[in-house]
């Protein structure tokens, strides 16, 4: 056999029904989820539940203000992979020159000034009026009541808020007063009520017309509506991440839109399956590109828990990344970067030891954008850029995931994110903030994620979903920010060339580099690092310390919140696997 042996013991099981299955990064949220498929609700209208009710449960992760990018496909068409676009465009103020003026150099990581228009509520009720079957009031009371009763505060929550306690108290005070009880963080387990956000999700539930698309049509526009409280509170100057006050520029105007659309997907083949993703508005196609380069190898040099194919992975993953920050933004083609030729001209610049370039291919022969090479800093400043997992390993947070497959054939996978409750000051008639996708773009006209209004921010948001013999059979996911393919390659080698179970390749230890250019404020570079679990071994990681790279040992259990749940056609069964990491993610079905 190519690959290691799985282990001989999972963590837990991989689930296998016939009803339905869901796996998702918090219990309550597959809960809610499950619950709606045992009231015949579909995969659609499940998933839209859970993700309301990931907005409370882990709303240091994502929230109602901020983002997120889906992948399904239909019962009806398991052919078509197709994108649930959540991503929200750049204000029409926001512009290189506004921010200049304001003697930035780069787009900061918390503070209204960084605010894309809010995309995520918009993408879910997109989704439940085309593909859904319930009523939204039906499939909003979960998290109605979440919001209403209160959940229990988790580990990392209260973590995070202790970090930015000082931030609310001395600059954000309705922040504060969610937040912070006499001025300190919630402790873990004690309930959190946001009775705001409860009354929010009430109003939209509310809304009238003469019939189920309608009323969902007009909940849309009166969101567009609600939002608009955010724009005249955040016109007020306050504090970001950059130590100075700035007013943002998002205006009622731009919160009225309904940013949200269905694409087509971006696909590539690898061995016997498609591969489908996003398109270059997300970082999505640099899984596709590591897949094509990787494709034309052997089997035995693909293994990550080998010192060949971990050090083989990890220089893909550096190449497609330069790819990634050189070339990808809205609107950019990336088709060249997937064709035949490129991925076998890139497999040729795999060395034996490990790279400290930053080589971004040339596949038009034109100059690729050249970003600032910025050395990463030690530690991480407070309250800025997305909570995820630093280059030391230790966790900062990440952001959520929810897949769902039914008895119909309907099956997705969704990570919502943005609008972290530390983005920006909690906007009090809303009970949240707007998020901060804009740090994503350069104050640079020549780079292709340029910040322009109107344009989406080149978003780590990156779902999969995987077809066979023409029909879709894996929806799966992670949090992590840049990591987020990362850990999704390895785990898509264990399955698709190592014949793992989901469970068994979710698991196992993983891996990522730290050689790109961080998406997040304040942009910095590490040209060596390797972030491993410990779990991969002495003699794999001793290895790689051999070929030159900068090894860091993240501990046991410490990268990835994968999840995925799958159809198997020939047993007639579908199946959810769950990560064990951080002890919150479960998967659930019958």
């Amino acid at each position: 056999m190519a690959f290691t042996p799985p282990p001989t013991f999972t963590t837990r099981p991989t689930l296998i029904g016939t009803m339905g299955m869901v796996a998702s990064t918090h219990w309550i949220a597959t809960s809610a989820a499950q619950g709606v498929l045992e009231r015949d609700g579909n995969a659609f209208d499940a998933a839209v539940a859970g993700g309301f009710v990931l907005h409370v449960v882990e709303p240091h992760l994502n929230g109602p203000g901020g983002d997120l990018v889906g992948v399904f496909a239909t019962g009806d068409d398991p052919g078509r992979p197709v994108v649930l676009m959540g991503q929200g465009p750049a204000p029409a103020g926001a512009t290189i020159d506004r921010f200049r003026a304001e003697g930035l150099d780069l787009v900061p990581g918390a503070g209204g000034l960084a605010a894309a228009i809010p995309a995520a509520v918009d993408a879910w009720l997109l989704l439940l009026r085309d593909h859904g079957t319930m009523e939204l009031a039906d499939v909003l009371a979960p998290a109605i009541r979440c919001a209403r009763d209160g959940v229990p505060v988790l580990p990392t929550t209260a973590a995070v808020i202790a970090r930015v306690a000082d931030l609310f108290l001395d600059h954000w005070p309705t922040s504060a007063a969610l937040w912070l009880a006499d001025g300190a963080a919630p402790r873990p387990g004690a309930l959190h009520r946001n009775p705001a956000y409860a009354d929010a999700l009430e109003r939209l539930a509310a809304v009238d017309a003469p019939d189920r698309r309608g009323r969902i049509d007009a909940a849309r526009r009166e969101w567009g509506r609600m939002l608009g409280a955010a724009a005249s509170f955040l016109a007020t100057p306050h504090r970001h991440s950059s130590g100075a006050d700035h007013a943002a520029v998002i205006t009622a105007d731009d919160l009225a839109t309904q940013p949200a659309r269905f694409e087509d997907a971006v696909t590539a083949p690898f061995r016997d399956r498609v591969i489908a993703k996003a398109g270059p508005w997300s970082q999505g196609p640099a899984l596709l590109e590591a897949l094509r380069i990787l494709d034309g190898l052997p089997d035995d040099v693909l293994d990550p828990s080998t010192e060949v194919g971990a050090h083989t992975v990890v220089e893909t993953l550096k190449l497609v990344l330069a790819d990634r920050d050189a070339h990808f933004g809205d609107g950019a083609d990336v088709a060249p970067l997937l064709g035949d030729a490129f991925a076998v001209a890139r497999a040729a610049e795999i060395r034996s030891s490990a790279s400290h370039d930053w080589r971004p291919g040339r596949p038009a022969g034109g100059e690729p954008f050249a970003a600032p090479l910025l050395r990463a800093r030690d530690g991480a400043v407070a309250g800025t850029g997305e909570p995820t997992v630093a280059p030391s390993g230790e966790t900062r947070g990440d952001t959520c995931h929810i897949d769902v497959v039914d008895r119909w054939g309907n099956i997705i996978a969704v990570t919502p994110s943005g609008g972290w409750l530390q983005s920006s000051p909690t906007v009090p008639d809303l009970g949240f903030c707007l998020g901060t996708r804009l740090q994503m773009t350069w104050l640079d006209e020549s780079a292709p994620s340029a910040l322009r209004p109107g344009a989406r921010p080149r978003t780590t948001l990156s779902p999969t979903l995987v077809l066979r013999d023409g029909r879709a059979e894996i929806a799966m996911g992670t949090p992590g920010g840049d990591q987020q393919d990362q850990w999704q390659v390895p785990m898509l080698l264990r399955m698709i060339v190592g014949g793992y179970t989901a469970q068994e390749a979710i698991d196992a230890p993983t891996l990522h580099t730290t050689a790109l250019i961080d998406s997040f404020w304040p942009r910095t570079w590490d040209p060596a690092g390797v972030v491993v679990e410990d779990r991969l071994g002495d003699a794999v990681i001793a290895g790689l310390v051999r070929r030159g790279h900068d090894v860091i040992r993240a501990g046991e259990w410490r990268l990835g919140r994968l999840s995925a749940v799958g159809i198997d056609r020939d047993e007639g069964t579908m199946w959810a696997a769950a990560n064990p990491r951080g002890m919150q993610g479960y998967a659930g079905g019958r």
